[in-house]
């Protein structure tokens, strides 16, 4: 059985999960508009991973004994200045993420939930990668500046990202 604390701090998560998915998608409509449909697929590939993320929340709160929260989700925004200014956005959002899943580690470690420790392993570790993907678009699209063709290889390049459904994570 979760501890209260422990139980609250999850389901605290699994809303911050579901808003960063709702924040790609969002992102996703703005690229789409602004006919950038290899970024729009990259950031409609991150939604959906964001929603598997917070399925794992809920499975795990449940397989646990432990009792769903279902929250609102405040509303993202919907524009941006420009791809950088989005992707930079993006870039803050995961940092902030792994801000709040080492919080999560942590209590986890005080809290003496070994059970928990190990399912935020693979978040942690997550973290890293999402992380160093975003970083790696934000700073390639600094370096081609306003070269807007550039601008067009970056999304040709994003637009290859493979979408897997169901338990799978998009790669």
């Amino acid at each position: 059985m979760l501890k209260e604390v422990i139980q609250n701090a999850l389901n605290a998560q699994l809303t911050r999960e579901m808003y960063s998915s709702n924040l790609y998608l969002a992102m996703s409509g703005y690229f789409q508009s602004i006919n950038l449909k290899g970024f729009a697929h990259w950031m409609r590939a991150q939604a959906q991973e964001e929603t598997n993320h917070a399925l794992k929340f809920f499975d795990y709160l449940l397989d646990r004994g432990g009792v769903v929260k279902v929250s609102s989700i405040d509303a993202p925004p919907s524009q941006w200045d420009s791809p950088l200014a989005a992707m930079e956005d993006a870039l803050k959002h995961e940092q902030y993420v792994t801000q709040n899943i080492n919080a999560l580690a942590d209590l986890a470690i005080k809290e003496g939930d070994h059970a928990t420790q190990i399912f935020l392993q693979w978040f942690v570790t997550e973290q890293i990668e999402e992380e160093a993907t975003v970083n790696e678009i934000v700073e390639k699209l600094k370096m081609i500046g306003d070269w807007k063709g550039g601008l067009l290889m970056i999304d040709n390049e994003l637009g290859k990202r493979i979408i897997s459904s169901g338990d799978a994570e998009a790669q």
